[in-house]
C-alpha cells in the first residue's frame, strides 16, 4: 500500500505519545499510593517489633492519617473523573434502516482501507466530518459492531463499551451538495482514523484525557454553596488541571500522529477525486455560511425555522455559481447523483437537521409549536421577509411615540395620524440650525407634544408596555456581516482528545460551524470540553450595503474570518459597572458619526430590543405572534436527547450584539421597504445569498443602502427622496404594520 512507511511511523509516534499520557496517569497513581505504602511499612514494623518506641508510634499515626487523606482525595478525583460526562456534539443519528446505501458505502470504504467500520453514522449542521467517541455510559448503549458479513447475531451479548468503534459524524451540507464519489473521497481519511483509534494504548489515553477534561468542567462550574464545597472543588480542580497540563503536549502529538497515519492510509483510495472534492468543501461552506446568517437567522428571530436548510444550500450554491466566475462549472455537477440519494427519506432527515441547526445557532425550542413553527421556502417572503420589515417598522414608530415625535408630518393633511415614512424622514432630517453632523450632544428630555397634534395616549404607548411590544421580542433586523469562522485544519490535522482524528477542510477553506477540538484543559461549565464559540468580527459601515435590500447582489460572498475566541464569562457584580461603562463608550463611539436625533432614536431602539430579548429569554425562543404551524413536522429522526444540555443553548451564536447605528439603519430600511410595498407595488422576495430583498417588477431594488446610510449618518434625506421619487414611493401614505 502506498504510504505504508509513513503510516507506520504515524502509528508508532501516536502510540509512544499515548504511552507518555498513560505514564502521567501511572505517576499520579503512584504519588497517591506512596503515603499508604509508607503507612503499611510502619504498621508492619510495629507489628513485628522492629519499629517501636514513642517516635515511631507518633510517626505511624501521622503517616497513617496522611495516607487516609491522600487516598480519600485520590478517590474523590477518580470518582469525579469517572462520573463526569464528556461533551459530544449534538447530532441526528442516521439509523441503518433509513440509509442502507450510506452504511454500505462507509463499510466498503472501511474494507478497502482495512480498518474497523464506524459503529454508527450521524449528521450535524456543519461543513465538516469527523470521528467521535461515544463510549461513555452517559452517552447511551453503544451500537452493536457490524459483523463481517453485515449481519448481527440476535439475542447475543452487547459489545463491551470500550470495544465500540467511534461514530462517524458527517456534515449535512456535504450530503446535499456533493456527489456520491466526492463524498466517498472526502470521507476516506476520516474513516481511516478508526484504525489507530482501535489501538488499546491510544484508546486508553483518549479516555483518560476526556475524563480529565470533563472533570475540569464539572469542578469549575459555578453555583457552589458553602465555603467547604468551594474549597473541595477548588482542590479537585487544581489536581485535575495539573494532570491536564502534564498531558497536553503528549495528547496533541498523539492526535497529530493519528491524523498522519490516517492520511497516509487514505492516499490509496480516491486520492485524485479527493483533491477535486476539497474544492467543494470550501464552496459548501461559503453557501452554508451565507444561508445561515442571511436567510435562516431572520426567520429564527421571527419564531420560524426553515425546514429545508440543506435544500436551500444547494440553491444558494447554484446561485453563487451563476454570479461568481470563480465557481463556473460547478453547476454542471448537478447532473450527477447527489449523495443525499443514499438516504431513504432525505426530506425528513433535512427537517431534523434544520431544527438542530436552529437550536445550535439560535437556541430555539426542541419542537414545533404555535410560537416556533417551520416555514417552507415558498412561504418565506410572506411569512418572514414581510413580517420582519413590518415588525421593525412598528418598533420604530413605537420608539418615536415614546420620544414625543408627532405622528402627522408638517406637509400632510390634518388628521393623518397613521404610521408614515414621512414621519421618520422628517425626524431624522437635520435642521439647518442644528449642530453639524458628528456632534453628539446629550439629548434633552422630549418635550410634551402639542395637545392638538399629539396622538391619543392609547396610540402612543410606552415601548415597554405597548400591546405590540411582545409581538416582536424574538426578532432583530438583518445582520450586517456573515459570521466569521476560524480557519479549519487540514485534512490530516489532528483534533483534541474527543476521538476526532481527521477533518475534511483544507487550510484554505473556511472553518466549520462545529466547535473545533478543544485544547485539553479548556472547558465550559456544563460538563464537557466544548470548544470555544466562534464569533464574527465587528462589521463596519463599508459592509452594510451588502445586507440591505438595496445592496449590490452581484458581489461574491465575503470571506473575512475572525479568530474564534472563548465566550466571555459573566462579569462579577464588582466588574459589572466597568463592563457597562465600556459598552456605553463603545456605543457612543459608534453613534458619534450620526446626528443627535439619530443617536437618540438609535438609543431608544436598542433599549426596546433589549427589553424584548429579555422577555424572550424568559418565555422561550420564538415570537408569540407567529402564526401556528400549518402542519406539524413529519415524524422522523430527531436530535439525540442524551447529547443535549439545554442550559448551554445556543452553543454557537452566529452574530455578536449589533451597534446602535446598525440597528437604526436596519429599522429605517425596513420602513422604506414597507412604504414601497404599500404605495408602489413592490413585493418581498428571498435572495439565496443575501436574504430578504425587495423587488420592483421582478427586479431587485438597487441603491437603497447608500441612501439610507446618508440619512442616518448626515441627516440628509435628499438621496433617499430622489430614490423613492424615481420608483413612485409615497412617503406621506400610511403603511400597514404588524
Amino acid at each position: 500500500m502506498t504510504g505504508t512507511g509513513g503510516e507506520e511511523m504515524g502509528v508508532q509516534a501516536a502510540r509512544s505519545r499515548a504511552l507518555a499520557v498513560l505514564r502521567v496517569r501511572s505517576r499520579a497513581l503512584a504519588v497517591a499510593l506512596l503515603p499508604a505504602a509508607a503507612a503499611v511499612i510502619l504498621l508492619a514494623g510495629g507489628a513485628t517489633g522492629h519499629l517501636t518506641g514513642g517516635v515511631w508510634d507518633a510517626l505511624r499515626w501521622v503517616v497513617s492519617v496522611l495516607a487516609l487523606l491522600v487516598l480519600a482525595a485520590a478517590a474523590a478525583v477518580a470518582l469525579v473523573v469517572a462520573r463526569a460526562r464528556p461533551a459530544v456534539t449534538p447530532t441526528v443519528t442516521v439509523d441503518e434502516e433509513s440509509a442502507p446505501d450510506l452504511y454500505g458505502m462507509v463499510r466498503d470504504l472501511a474494507d478497502r482501507l482495512d480498518v474497523p467500520a464506524p459503529s454508527a453514522i450521524a449528521l450535524t449542521p456543519d461543513c465538516d466530518s469527523w470521528l467521535e467517541d461515544r463510549t461513555h455510559p452517559a452517552h447511551g448503549r453503544p451500537p452493536p459492531a457490524p459483523e463481517p458479513d453485515g449481519a448481527t447475531l440476535p439475542g447475543g451479548p452487547a459489545p463491551r463499551r470500550g470495544d465500540a468503534a467511534p461514530v462517524l459524524v458527517i456534515g449535512s451540507p456535504f450530503l446535499w451538495w456533493m456527489r456520491v464519489g466526492e463524498l466517498r473521497a472526502v470521507l476516506a481519511p476520516v474513516v481511516a482514523g478508526t484504525g489507530p483509534s482501535a489501538h488499546p494504548d491510544i484508546a486508553a489515553a483518549r479516555r483518560f484525557i476526556r475524563g480529565l477534561d470533563a472533570a475540569a468542567a464539572v469542578v469549575s462550574a459555578g453555583g457552589r454553596r458553602g465555603p467547604l464545597s468551594r474549597a473541595v472543588h477548588g482542590g479537585l480542580g487544581r489536581v485535575v488541571r495539573l494532570l491536564l497540563r502534564g498531558c497536553r503536549v503528549h495528547a496533541a502529538e498523539m492526535e497529530r500522529g493519528v491524523a498522519w497515519a490516517a492520511a497516509e492510509r487514505a492516499q490509496a483510495v480516491d486520492y485524485g477525486v479527493r483533491i477535486v472534492a476539497q474544492e467543494q468543501v470550501g464552496l459548501a461552506y461559503a453557501g452554508w455560511d451565507r444561508l445561515l446568517t442571511r436567510v435562516a437567522l431572520p426567520a429564527w428571530r421571527m419564531g420560524r425555522w426553515p425546514a429545508r436548510l440543506d435544500v436551500g444550500v444547494v440553491a444558494a450554491l447554484t446561485e453563487l455559481s451563476r454570479r461568481d466566475r470563480l465557481a463556473e462549472g460547478f453547476a454542471s455537477r448537478l447532473g450527477e447523483r447527489p449523495a443525499c440519494d443514499l438516504l431513504e427519506e432525505p426530506g425528513a432527515m433535512d427537517e431534523a437537521v434544520s431544527l438542530l441547526a436552529a437550536r445550535l445557532f439560535h437556541g430555539g425550542p426542541s419542537g414545533a409549536s404555535p410560537d416556533w413553527s417551520p416555514v417552507g421556502w415558498d412561504d418565506y417572503p410572506e411569512e418572514v421577509v414581510d413580517r420582519t420589515w413590518r415588525t421593525d417598522a412598528a418598533r420604530l414608530h413605537r420608539v418615536l411615540d415614546a420620544l414625543g415625535v408627532r405622528r402627522a408630518a408638517g406637509h400632510t393633511a390634518p388628521g393623518t395620524g397613521g404610521p408614515t415614512l414621512a414621519r421618520v424622514l422628517d425626524h431624522l432630517t437635520t435642521p439647518a440650525d442644528e449642530a453639524s453632523p458628528g456632534a453628539l450632544p446629550t439629548p434633552a428630555p422630549a418635550a410634551a407634544p402639542d395637545p392638538a397634534e399629539a396622538p391619543n395616549p392609547a396610540a402612543a404607548p410606552d415601548p415597554a408596555t405597548a400591546p405590540g411590544a411582545a409581538s416582536t421580542r424574538a426578532h432583530a433586523a438583518e445582520p450586517a456581516e456573515p459570521a466569521g469562522r476560524a480557519e479549519p485544519p487540514g485534512s490530516a490535522e489532528p483534533a483534541g482528545g474527543d476521538g476526532s482524528v481527521t477533518r475534511t477542510g483544507s487550510p484554505a477553506d473556511a472553518a466549520p460551524h462545529r466547535p473545533p477540538a478543544p485544547a485539553h484543559g479548556d472547558h465550559d461549565t456544563h460538563g464537557g470540553h466544548l470548544a470555544t464559540h466562534p464569533h464574527v468580527a465587528q462589521p463596519d459601515a463599508a459592509h452594510l450595503e451588502a445586507d440591505l435590500p438595496g445592496g449590490d447582489s452581484d458581489d461574491p460572498p465575503g470571506h473575512r474570518r475572525a479568530t474564534p475566541t472563548a465566550p466571555a464569562a459573566a462579569p462579577t457584580p464588582a466588574a459589572a459597572p466597568a463592563v457597562d461603562e465600556a459598552d456605553d463608550e463603545a456605543d457612543d463611539d459608534d453613534l458619534a458619526g450620526t446626528t443627535a436625533r439619530g443617536a437618540a432614536l438609535a438609543a431608544g431602539l436598542s433599549a426596546q430590543l433589549a427589553r424584548e430579548e429579555a422577555e424572550a429569554s424568559v418565555t422561550g425562543a420564538g415570537a408569540p405572534d407567529a402564526p401556528p404551524a400549518a402542519a406539524a413536522p413529519t415524524a422522523g429522526p430527531a436530535p439525540d436527547p442524551a447529547l443535549w444540555d439545554d442550559r448551554a443553548l445556543p452553543l454557537l451564536p452566529l452574530q455578536p450584539p449589533r451597534t446602535g447605528r446598525e440597528i437604526l439603519t436596519a429599522h429605517v430600511t425596513a420602513m422604506v421597504c414597507c412604504a414601497a410595498m404599500d404605495t408602489a407595488g413592490a413585493v418581498p422576495a428571498l435572495d439565496w445569498l443575501d436574504g430578504p430583498s425587495l423587488l420592483f417588477d421582478g427586479v431587485r431594488a438597487a441603491d437603497l443602502a447608500p441612501s439610507v446610510l446618508t440619512l442616518v449618518e448626515t441627516g440628509d434625506p435628499g438621496p433617499l427622496r430622489t430614490w423613492m421619487t424615481e420608483l413612485g414611493i409615497r412617503p406621506e401614505k400610511p403603511v400597514r404594520l404588524v
